[in-house]
């Protein structure tokens, strides 16, 4: 196994690193995703150098398609840099310097690794936060369609997982369109601030060189540049509030998936559980298990963890950069890829995985007292006070339990005998779907209001 030597830094060195000590230094196992950013960033600050005349035009077009040949290589597998490199931001200056000669050891002028390191993680999140989005929106189509189907099939609502009122599946189904949303302008949102440029700022007091901040910002599509060099090359807030936005997109798929759980479980059975997205028991094979949600609920857990350990990282952090910096890549890295991969499954266990089960359901509004609410709002919609309604309702329910009936297994004249206010309308008042109906307040569960919902969301998704 070879060892890193000491050549990139400067005479100040007399001997090499311990090899134990070059592994743990090492970023080049992680840091490599960055490559294309780090030769998209060099680029751009290459011609930037021939622009402003620090270097020649000829000189600046030779790193540029260096810098190009090395993407190629990259792209055909044919570079691969080891440990030996250190990050792969010494890797791509070796390289270079054998491609075009000693014309790629000026690459670095002006720059310092701490500034292009701030850059290319930038680029890369940018790049990153975009394709999350994207797969929010497929995620929302998902939960669109599902639930366009079934505006009309009711599902039992709860609070303290207790039975509490009959709603529109559509309905449930858009709250969580609802929260992705929000997760998708959020990420909308912290994107503007990972879209400031830090190259410039040097190591971190910036550059005697007549380097030109604007151009670089504008060749990388940067809105703007930070304005403070010390800030520039320290800040991590925009990963922090990334891995804070991610960390949500997984509370919200986390939410859904433990319900998902409860609704296959034999015990619920309002949903069928498809074969493309379970498996079995190794020893029991009448099981179907929902690995899906389950490992989205267990990842969920490691998000936060990541989020967790970026704070802890740059709370005791003094200005400017320090070598901490470093670890937060992998974790920005593993919540990219973990976000994505539990959007990407939970979009298929909404399009393919699940079917939900109609009859089921609408047995499941019927054999509760969850339209004890609609007797209390019968009485007040006659006059009587809704805490007495409330209260004469709550006596209602005890009689019918200790006569085991629901109450639409109730008599007219009982329900008179409770009080003479009730007519035989009370049956169709209580009805599950007329209880559905009639909530119909904008944004509640009515069937009106749930199909102009609809109609909203998928003009979101189509703007």
């Amino acid at each position: 196994m070879s060892t890193p030597s000491n050549s990139t830094w400067s005479q100040r060195f007399e001997s090499a690193l311990h090899p134990t000590i070059a592994h743990f230094n090492a970023s080049i196992d992680f840091d490599i995703a960055l490559l294309e950013h780090d030769l998209t960033g060099s680029q751009a600050h290459a011609q930037m150098l021939g622009k402003t005349g620090i270097i020649s035009a000829a000189e600046s077009e030779q790193l540029v398609q260096g810098l190009e040949t090395i993407r190629t290589e990259y792209r055909q597998g044919q570079f691969q840099p080891g440990v030996e490199a250190e990050d792969v931001h010494f890797a791509v200056e070796r390289r270079l310097t054998e491609l075009v000669g000693d014309v790629g050891k000026k690459l670095h002028t002006a720059r310092s690794r701490n500034d292009q390191v701030g850059t290319d993680v930038r680029l890369y999140l940018r790049d990153q936060i975009e394709q999350i989005r994207q797969h929010i929106r497929a995620f929302q189509q998902a939960l669109l369609t599902l639930a366009e189907a079934h505006v009309e099939t009711l599902i039992p609502g709860y609070t303290h997982l207790q039975r509490a009122q009959p709603l529109s599946l559509a309905h449930h189904l858009l709250a969580y369109f609802e929260m992705a949303q929000r997760d998708w302008e959020r990420l909308g949102d912290v994107a503007r601030r990972v879209n400031i440029s830090p190259l410039g700022c040097g190591a971190l007091a910036g550059t005697p060189f007549p380097i030109d901040r604007q151009f670089t910002a504008e060749k990388l599509g940067f809105a703007s540049v930070y304005g403070n060099s010390l800030d520039g090359v320290s800040d991590r807030d925009f990963a922090i509030e990334f891995a804070s936005a991610a960390s949500l997109i997984m509370v919200h798929l986390s939410r859904l998936a433990e319900e998902v759980i409860f609704w296959a479980s034999e015990e619920f059975r309002f949903v069928t559980l498809g074969d493309s997205c379970s498996t079995g028991s190794s020893i029991m094979p009448q099981k179907k298990n929902p690995d899906v949600p389950e490992l989205v609920r267990g990842k969920t857990g490691r998000v936060f963890g990541h989020l967790q350990g970026l704070l802890v990282m740059m709370k005791g952090l003094p200005l400017a950069y320090n070598k901490d910096l470093q670890e937060d890549k992998e974790a920005l890295f593993d919540t990219v890829r973990t976000v994505t991969g539990c959007l990407e499954a939970m979009t298929i266990l909404l399009q393919e995985g699940l079917t939900f089960r109609p009859q089921r359901l609408t047995a499941a509004v019927s054999e509760d007292f969850s339209n004890a609410t609609d007797v209390a709002d019968y009485l007040a919609a006659k006059g009587v006070p809704f805490r007495e309604a409330y209260n004469l309702v709550g006596k209602v329910v005890k009689t019918s339990l200790a006569a085991n009936k629901l109450l639409k297994d109730l008599t007219l004249d009982e329900w008179q005998t409770l009080h003479p206010g009730f007519e035989a309308d009370i049956y169709a008042a209580i009805a599950p779907a007329q209880v559905v109906a009639a909530r119909n307040s904008e944004g509640g569960t009515g069937f009106d209001q749930v199909r102009l919902a609809l109609k909203r969301s998928r003009q979101r998704l189509e703007s």
